[in-house]
């Protein structure tokens, strides 16, 4: 299938998750994620707010955990540049203070900007993705034009509720695939 049906396909599967659903997936997501990946050696993480419209993967215990067992590490998420039309990092903490984006995404309200080259870890949300790491999203491109702008050993590691799709037919060299993903069901490694 391709990318476009794909997402109509999987768009709808999330709006039918409950969200008492959600929310217990999202922790399972949490649970795995940080018993199979080293924090102790991220400096600079990469993480999304959640958009809730659209039920994505909760990531908002990740935070607080993050903020709470590993104080060093400097969290970050997506703040679009308007002007531009790229997605920057903005830093993100729990004094931080949002407002939603035309969006309604939810972005910090101050511009104290992270370059990706200093990222270390990158969580991404996914719409879904194949067993060779490409990802769909929302068609926008943000974060392929972003994960190119990382480093090569910046671990790319994708959230999703469900499990991969066997190929998405329309992928193509542009787009910049996962290292790993993480469901409720566990982690997908993916071969480079």
């Amino acid at each position: 299938m391709t990318k476009s049906e794909l997402r109509k396909l999987y768009l709808s599967k999330r709006q039918a998750l409950s969200e008492p659903e959600r929310q217990r997936l999202s922790g399972d997501i949490a649970e795995l994620l940080f018993e199979s990946f080293d924090f102790d050696s991220v400096k600079v993480l990469h993480c999304y707010i959640p958009i809730e419209k659209f039920k994505e993967v909760n990531t908002r215990p990740l935070f607080e955990r993050i903020w709470d067992k590993f104080r060093e590490i400097v969290t970050v998420v997506p703040k679009v540049n308007h002007v531009s039309g790229e997605m920057e990092n903005v830093t993100y903490d729990s004094e931080s203070i949002l407002t939603q984006n035309r969006w309604e995404i939810q972005e910090p309200v101050h511009d104290r900007r992270v370059e990706p080259e200093s990222i270390d870890m990158v969580l991404a949300p996914l719409v879904c993705f194949d067993r060779r790491g490409h990802r769909v999203g929302y068609g926008k491109g943000f974060y392929d034009r972003f994960l190119r702008r990382c480093r090569s050993d910046c671990l790319k590691i994708g959230l999703n509720f469900f499990s991969p799709v066997e190929e998405i037919s329309d992928a193509h060299d542009g787009d910049v695939r996962l290292d790993f993903a993480v469901t409720p069901d566990g982690i997908y490694t993916i071969a480079k």
